[in-house]
This record gives C-alpha cells, structure tokens and sequence, in this order.
C-alpha cells in the first residue's frame, strides 16, 4: 500500500485542473464540464470565441444582436419598419455618418439607442415607474445556455425561447426583438484630468454588416472574424460596456470608454437626470462595483469609465472632476465596491485617493447621515448577515424620509459568483484564477434580488414617479473569463431577481403605471455546438 500511495496522490492531483485548486463536485456536470474544457482547451460541446477548435480563444465582447423583453410596452415603434437600419438618413443622423454595409432595407432588428427611446415613450405614455434591467454581456447564447441548463432539455433553437422567468412571463403586455450595439467608434484617446477627448473618430468606426455576422442573434456568422472586428471583407468596432451602456441612456452612438458623452467629449444628460429634473426620485442597483460603465453611465458623465472615484462622486452628489459643483446624486444606490484596495491606479488621474479605488473613505463619510449627510449607509459588517443589515438601513431610510447607499462585495469589488447549481463553489477558467469564499463572503453579503427589493421600497415609499436600473453585473464577469458554470449561474441568479420584481410589481399596483425593459449591453463569444452537453443534472 505504500508503494501505491504516491502514485494514487499523483492520479489524483492530475485529476483537478491546477488553477482551480479543487476538483469540481462530482454530481456537478456543468462544473465538471467548464472544468475539463479549461484543462485540456478542448470545446467538447462548446466553445468561446471563433476559432472552433480551441475551448478559450476570446475572452472579451463582440458584435452580435442583442435580446431585448420588455414589460407593459411593446417594441412597434421602433422594430421591423421602423428600424432605423432601414433608412440612410436615419442612419447618417444616428452616427454622423453612413456606416459602411450597414443600410439593410429588411432589418428586423433596431439600435440600442432605441432602449432609450422606448424609456421616453413610456414617460410620454404615462407610466410613473421605469425599471431598465440590464444583463451586462447577456446575449442570445448566454441566455440560451441558461434555459437549457435550467430546463435539462434543449427547449427551443431560435426566437425569444422559454424555460426562464423574463422568457416565460406574461403578466402584462410583453414583447421580444434583438437590436445592434455598435459604438460610434472604437480608439478614441482622451484626458482623465482635463476631461477632454484629444483624438475624437478613433481608429475603427461603428456598422452592422448583416451579410457578415447575420441578421438575428441565433445567425452563424458567414465571416467567424466580424464580430470582433477581424473581418475578412468588412471591419466594425465592437462596444464595450460604458458607451453601449450611454446608448441605453441618454441615446446616443459615442466612443468606447463613454459615460454619457459624445464621441467629441461633450456631457449629454442621461435619463435618470432628465426625469430627476422633472421631479422622479432614481436609483441603481448592480452587483458589481457601483462605479463600472453600466451603473455610472446611469447617471455620472466622464470622459473615461475608469475613473471611478470621480464616477462615484457623481453618483452620490459629491464635487467630482466632471462637476465640481456637484450633481444631486442618486436618491438609491446599492452596489459592490467593499472589500477591494489599491494604492496606485493611473488611469484614474492625479486626483486618484489610495485605498477603495471605488469609494474614497471621506466621500463616505461625507454622505452618512450620521455626519450629517443625505445617506443611510448599509455596509458589508463582519459578523452581521447582508440581508439583515440591508433591511435595517432600508427600514430607517424609509422612516427617517433619507436616501439609501449600500456597499458590499468581495475581493474584487463584486458579489460572490454564484455557479449553475446555485451553489458559490466556482471552478477555474484559462483567463481568470478561481475565486474561493469563506462563509463570512456569503453571509455577510446581499444578492441582486435583495438589492433590487430594498430598492423598489425606498423608491415607492418616496412616491411616484420613479426610475430604477437593475444590473446583473456578474454575467459580463463570468463570459469574460470564458466560465460556462459561473456565466450560467449569473444568469439564473438575475433571472431569480427579475421574478421577485415582477411579483412586487403585482403587490404593489401593477402594471399600469410600470414599464420594465430586460436586456443586455453587448455579447461575448459563447457557442454551443451541442446544446445538448448542458442538460445533464
């Protein structure tokens, strides 16, 4: 036995795959799955990026079609023949100018931008509550994956699908269409300290070429290069998450790096401070860093999405490099950012403050209403659950007629990953080292559905009207590191979010009144080659 034993500790070390310092559970597929794919790089069913061939080989956005559901509107006045992709002159107007192949007389398909439009509408139409959900890095094959995982079958190949709470629900008017996000362009260089662009036009312009990636979002790409703007025959910048996310905001086509600014550097107002102005009470709510594109691009403006501190400042109504008047700042903002420190970061300029590269400690000490400030603070507290902590500040901030910011997270700055068993117990991926827990990480942080719960309190109990982003960050995290176990569990955890949303909605009044567009900023590369791999249990 002896003489066995280093053999048997060596077959069983072999067995796991280095990075992820553990072995996947064994009654785990998709664990087990993302688990041997990364070891050997081989797809085995599916796989991320163009190349065929090879598990992991690209771990960052793409061009493809967008889902978009939406909730007590429909899509008609910007879908079909009233795509903008239709018409020259809409597009010159949209852009600045006519991107190459990309006027396509049969669109289905819309913009991002429309995501604002429909915002506006539902203002116009008379709905008091706006809830704009948003999936960062969801596209049609992220979703599709999570429906079969979910579902143990393969339920549907193309269209809106079912199997998850957004696809499946029908409490109100409902609709399903797929829209282009293209940048303006991509390579714009700029000045964090002095807020301006210095090379507006970049170096790769924005367009759709549908003869090249393909006119829905389940298309085979004819060119596997275009969506990443490796085209044979055609080159269009693909988004990233700060101008895809002004797109859904303030409606415009701006340069990747964006928060609410045109590709010139100019401040464009998103919604959330337009209806601020109209007197609605707004809110945030993400599980990632309360600063990242998406989230700040609800509200702050800045020349570039890595300067956080600044973002945040915008945020909670503090002097920021953008505004140093200061804006009023959010009336709700809950969010990750705790449990992260650096002590240097250039690319937020020399006004950079060491420690929570996210929050600055005085800025939040400034904001509490312990210090006389306009906030009840709800933070990560060693020893105290989340949740509990989350609906102490939210009671308070409710009676005391205050505003609420919470501060959670990891290190990292996000919440825990949840994995497609539910479970927190992610394995690794070839781009990103596996991330462990304690017990204390996952009791003493909230989940999307309690933030996003504590938020609808807040803003109800202020009054309506009111506008309410709701990010499920984490999607964008998972597809970029090419983590099919961790990108399931985003999904399904967002999913759990959206349905205890829409059944406060039906406590709370209904439809009537609310609007509730769910969709994504950008895609990534997932393909599933043999959908069917993902329905083991």
């Amino acid at each position: 036995m002896r003489k066995l034993l280093p053999f048997v500790l060596v077959a069983l070390t072999t067995l796991c795959f280095l990075p992820s310092a553990h072995c996947a559970k064994q009654e785990d597929p998709i664990a087990q799955l993302q688990e041997t794919n990364t070891e050997t790089n081989q797809p085995n069913g599916l796989h991320w990026g163009p190349n065929p061939k090879t598990y992991s080989n690209w771990t960052t956005h793409s061009n493809r079609l967008i889902p978009v559901y939406s909730f007590g509107i429909t899509l008609d006045s910007v879908n079909g023949e009233n795509s903008v992709y239709r018409s020259e002159e809409k597009l010159k107007s949209l852009f600045g100018y006519v991107p190459t192949k990309t006027v396509n007389p049969t669109a289905e398909y819309f913009d991002q931008t429309d995501v604002y439009q429909l915002q506006k509408q539902a203002v116009e139409s008379g709905k008091k509550r706006i809830i704009l959900f948003v999936y960062d890095g969801m596209d049609w094959q992220t979703t599709w994956a999570a429906a079969i995982s979910k579902s143990g079958q393969v339920p549907y190949r193309e269209g809106r699908g079912t199997g998850l709470h957004f696809q499946d629900y029908r409490g109100t008017t409902t609709d399903f269409g797929y829209f282009v996000t293209t940048p303006h362009n991509d390579g714009t260089d700029v000045n964090v300290d002095r807020q301006i662009v210095t090379s507006p036009g970049g170096s790769t312009l924005g367009g759709y070429d549908p003869h090249e990636a393909g006119d829905k979002p389940w298309s085979i790409p004819p060119d596997a290069g275009y969506p990443i703007a490796k085209g044979k025959n055609t080159k269009h910048a693909y988004t990233d998450s700060s101008a895809s996310a002004t797109s859904m905001t303030s409606g415009i086509k701006t340069y990747n790096n964006a928060v609410n600014v045109d590709y010139m550097g100019r401040e464009i107002l998103p919604i959330a401070r337009q209806l601020q102005n109209e007197g609605w009470h707004v809110g945030v709510v993400t599980s990632v860093p309360i600063c990242h594109a998406t989230p700040g691009s609800a509200y702050a403006n800045n020349v570039h999405r890595y300067d956080y501190q600044d973002i945040t400042r915008d945020l909670i109504g503090l002097p920021s490099v953008f505004h140093p008047g200061a804006l009023p700042g959010l009336d709700v903002l809950i969010g990750g950012g705790s449990g992260d420190h650096k002590d240097k970061d250039g690319k937020q300029g020399a006004n950079f403050v060491p420690g929570n590269p996210y929050l600055t400690k005085e800025d939040m000490d400034s904001i509490d209403v312990a210090n006389g400030g306009k906030y009840v603070i709800a933070e990560r507290t060693a020893g105290r659950t989340g949740p509990e902590v989350l609906q102490e500040a939210t009671a308070k901030a409710i009676a005391e007629k205050k505003r609420l910011f919470g501060f959670f997270g990891v290190s990292g700055g996000h919440l825990p990953f949840q994995t497609a068993d539910g479970d927190f117990n992610p394995v690794g991926s070839r781009p990103s080292k596996v991330e462990k827990y304690t017990e204390a990480d996952i009791s003493e942080n909230v989940t999307l559905s309690d933030m996003s719960l504590s938020a609808l309190d807040c803003l109800e109990a202020k009054g309506k009207p009111w506008w309410l982003m709701i990010e499920a960050g984490d999607v964008d995290w998972a597809n970029h590191s090419n983590n099919i176990d961790n990108s399931i569990g985003a999904v399904l955890s967002g999913d759990q979010a959206f349905h205890n949303v829409t059944k406060w909605i039906e406590e709370h009044g209904g439809w009537d009144d609310t609007c509730l567009i769910l969709t994504a900023d950008h895609g990534h590369y997932l393909v599933l080659e043999k959908p069917e791999v993902l329905t083991e249990k």
